[in-house]
C-alpha cells in the first residue's frame, strides 16, 4: 500500500473503534498477528545491529542504554529503565553485562548517596558515538524499496498503533 493509496487517519493519537473488527477468531494466523510480526522486525533488526557494533550477547538490545546514556538522556538506572520500555530488575542485568564488558560503570552520587548514577567508560562512549551512523545503516538497509512517502507513512502507522496499544494499556481489559 501506498501513501496515495492509504486510507486517511491522523496520526495524533488512538482512532476510535472501526465499525467492525479487522480481525476474526475463526479466521485468524499467526502471520496475522502484529505481536508475532513486529517481534520478528525486532529479532532481525536487533541481530543487524548487534553484528555491526561487534556486541556479543545479542539476546538484548544493548545499544538503547548505551545511546541514552551518550545523550545524558537518564541519568540513573530506574529512569534509563523507564525511557528503555523495560523493569528496572532487566535493566540491572543489563548494565551488568555493560558494566562486565567495560562499558558501563555505576557510581554513588556524592549530593545523594542513595542514587546510583551511571556513566559510559571510554570503551561505551566510543560504541555509543558509532551507534547513529550504524542504526541509519541498518535501518536504511531493512527500508530498501520503501520510498520516503511509504517511510513515512510506516512511522505514522506505527505512531497510531503505538498510541493505541498504549490507550488499551492505560484502560486495562475491554468489555466483551
Amino acid at each position: 500500500m501506498t501513501a496515495s493509496t492509504a486510507p486517511p487517519f491522523s496520526a495524533a493519537g488512538p482512532a476510535t473503534s472501526p465499525a467492525a473488527p479487522l480481525l476474526q477468531p475463526e479466521t485468524f494466523t499467526p502471520d496475522q498477528s502484529i505481536m508475532y510480526l513486529l517481534k520478528r522486525v525486532l529479532v532481525g533488526l536487533s541481530q543487524a545491529t548487534t553484528r555491526e557494533l561487534a556486541m556479543e550477547d545479542s539476546s538484548l538490545p544493548q545499544w538503547l542504554p548505551l545511546f541514552k546514556l551518550w545523550r545524558a538522556d537518564a541519568p540513573t538506572v530506574a529512569e534509563l529503565a523507564r525511557q528503555c520500555s523495560i523493569d528496572v530488575s532487566t535493566m540491572t542485568r543489563m548494565l551488568d553485562r555493560l558494566e562486565q564488558r567495560d562499558l558501563v560503570r555505576r557510581e554513588r552520587s556524592q549530593a545523594d548517596r542513595r542514587v546510583v548514577q551511571l556513566r559510559l567508560t571510554p570503551a561505551g562512549q566510543a560504541v555509543a558515538e558509532r551507534l547513529p551512523a550504524v542504526m541509519c545503516a541498518v535501518y536504511n538497509r531493512a527500508l530498501a524499496g520503501f520510498s520516503p512517502d511509504e517511510w513515512a507513512l510506516l512511522q505514522a502507522l506505527l505512531h497510531r498503533l503505538v498510541a493505541n496499544a498504549e490507550a488499551m494499556a492505560q484502560q486495562g481489559k475491554a468489555p466483551q
